[in-house]
């Protein structure tokens, strides 16, 4: 049974607000492709980069993270491991699985990537340090928000 609150349509300024971080989401792909690109790589080779920067990963949980077949992830893997940007690794917990990792090359491409962004230098830093920090507050908060209830 429905409750009242996912019955009730949106109002007029939530609805705006959808759009505008569409719109948000939208122009950050673009630049993230761009300087994807900027670098020989196509969007999904630099969001899995970027994903090994943080840690080292097996196939699965990249594929998981990346929402595409472990398949696709060995092929992405192989094109980044052939330009010395991505190792294989045997996995420390159990030795029979594989992990990817960024090499030291690959986290050097992954920091300028991220700092080619130009939608970190143009709107966001538009706004001043509490208008930034007000925002990640909000946007941190919709994302730990429980839709369940």
């Amino acid at each position: 049974m429905a409750t009242p609150q996912q019955t009730r349509r949106p109002d007029a300024l939530t609805l705006e607000v959808v759009e505008l971080i569409g719109e948000v989401v939208a122009r950050y792909y673009e630049d993230y492709e761009e300087a994807a690109a900027g670098h020989a790589l196509t969007g999904a080779q630099a969001r899995l980069l970027s994903l090994l920067t943080l840690e080292p990963l097996p196939m699965r949980k990249l594929a998981v993270k990346l929402k595409c077949e472990p398949s696709n992830v060995t092929g992405i893997v192989d094109r980044l491991e052939s330009r010395g940007l991505v190792e294989r690794r045997p996995d420390p917990a159990d030795r029979r699985v594989k992990v990817a990792a960024a090499t030291d090359e690959g986290r050097r491409v992954a920091r300028g990537l991220r700092e080619s962004l130009r939608f970190a230098r143009e709107p966001l830093a538009g706004l001043s340090k509490e208008e930034r920090l007000v925002l990640r507050g909000l946007l941190a908060r919709m994302l730990h928000t429980d839709t369940a209830e």
